[in-house]
């Protein structure tokens, strides 16, 4: 059985740091290496997060909470707000975000396919993840 955090590390981290080079690179107009400076990461990790090569199995871009800590994070880098231990932080914090959301359950499904979404707790304690 394949656990929560580890189809999130695989699958939600990267999809992060996908769409936060992204916002980097096309909002703020920042170069690959200044982007993978702020990130943390090598240029080759940027290019291929920006080329969808990384960082595509999952699209979170198109969930509106994801997509605005996303763009806030961004800004926040842009500006100097944020040190490495904090952007850590709000990677981890906008991975939990996804998994309350439920944007994840069909990756869990696919991991484990004997696995009852309907009454999947693990991700979002308060309410069952539904979604399929």
């Amino acid at each position: 059985m394949n656990l929560p955090c580890e189809i999130a590390v695989k699958s939600v981290v990267p999809a992060i740091r996908a769409r936060l080079a992204i916002e980097l690179i096309q909002k703020h107009k920042l170069k690959q290496i200044e982007t993978a400076k702020l990130l943390s990461i090598t240029q080759t990790a940027v290019s291929k997060y920006t080329h969808y090569v990384r960082g595509g199995t999952l699209r979170i871009d198109e969930e509106g909470d994801v997509k605005k800590v996303i763009s806030e994070t961004a800004t926040s880098l842009v500006q100097g707000n944020l040190d490495v231990m904090t952007l850590a932080r709000e990677i981890c914090s906008t991975c939990r975000l996804v998994r309350e959301k439920g944007l994840m359950c069909q990756l869990c499904k696919n991991a484990n396919p004997t696995l009852d979404l309907e009454r999947c707790t693990v991700c979002n304690p308060s309410s069952c993840q539904s979604q399929t």
